[in-house]
């Protein structure tokens, strides 16, 4: 692995609790089994949508996120989330869990960056090349202006493309540095930065780090502790936009972006499940004067100019 990458100082044993209260085995093997046919069925169904133009493709993946997450336990809850909209866009949000690309597509569906392992994966790989997947190799860091140019290019023909600057999932209770480097193609294509804030919460409301997916974590403990959970609900928050013209560079447009969704990860202040995790917050960066202030309708103060997913992008 490339010295270049971000790392996240959360480990599962430093950070990763479930408490609140707990499914039975039972109902835990049940929602696997809901999960692996829901899955089964998305990878046999996708073929199909691609092939008929006709058919509602971005509801349709709507759906189909929506009931995977919720044969996995996992309730859905968008906040502030805007009508249609025309035109590309590049959402980009914090990054805890593999559930967080499920997530955003059962809200606001896009095409997600991922490092190119992941279309080698069975049974998923195949799911994402089909949804449109741009892939980046993680160990060349050559390849980042091309991935960035494709970016552009999507965004410019009026998609919507996902990405998870941080460059590595963190437990929910603090976060990493957005990397301004894929921030070049929203700068490029002229489009706006739609920042997200995604929060887990247990039955009872207060923030959860069962889904967290950090460190040495497996996949299939991460998932096993995802079923494990009653009542879990994820949020998907959409913060107002943020326009490439207001924040000149793509570097003021990246601390533009960390500064309000940082602002919005744990909105309540209330305490997590988590015993402690001191390593997790990063410094605050100094804000950077712009030629104006964005309003917060969803609820965050207002920003006046500051300054993948899996993806792993590093900023220049």
């Amino acid at each position: 692995m490339s010295a270049w990458l971000p790392t996240a100082p959360c480990t599962p044993g430093d950070c990763v609790t479930v408490a609140g209260p707990r499914a039975g085995v039972a109902h835990r093997v049940l929602r696997l089994a809901g999960c692996l046919t829901v899955l089964v069925a998305g990878v046999l169904v996708a073929p199909l949508v691609r092939a008929l133009a006709w058919l509602p493709a971005e509801r349709l993946v709507r759906w189909w996120s929506r009931l995977l997450l919720a044969s996995l336990g996992v309730r859905v809850r968008p906040i502030a989330a805007p009508g249609r909209q025309a035109g590309g866009s590049l959402l980009v949000s914090n990054h805890v869990s593999w559930l967080d690309i499920l997530l955003v597509a059962a809200v606001r569906p896009g095409r997600m960056l991922a490092k190119t392992e992941v279309g080698r994966w069975p049974v998923l790989g195949p799911l994402t090349s089909w949804g449109g997947t741009i892939f980046i190799d993680r160990d060349r860091l050559r390849a980042l202006p091309g991935t960035v140019e494709e970016i552009a290019a999507a965004l410019r023909r009026g998609e919507r493309v996902v990405v998870f600057p941080e460059g590595s999932t963190w437990c929910g209770r603090g976060g990493g540095r957005f990397r301004p480097a894929l921030f070049e193609a929203a700068v490029r294509a002229d489009v706006p930065v739609q920042p997200l804030t995604l929060r887990y919460r247990t039955a009872d409301g207060r923030p959860s780090t069962a889904p967290a997916f950090v460190g040495e974590d497996g996949l299939l403990a991460s998932m096993w502790r995802v079923v494990s959970v009653r009542g879990l609900t994820a949020e998907v928050e959409f913060l107002p936009q943020l326009p490439p013209a207001l924040f000149p560079g793509r570097r003021r447009l990246a601390a533009a972006a960390q500064r309000v969704v940082d602002q919005r990860r744990l909105p309540d202040g209330a305490p997590s499940d988590a015993p402690g995790c001191a390593a997790c917050a990063h410094p605050v960066e100094r804000p950077v004067r712009s030629p104006g202030a964005i309003g917060t309708g969803a609820g965050a103060a207002g920003v006046a100019g500051v300054g993948a997913g899996t993806a792993g992008a590093a900023g220049r």
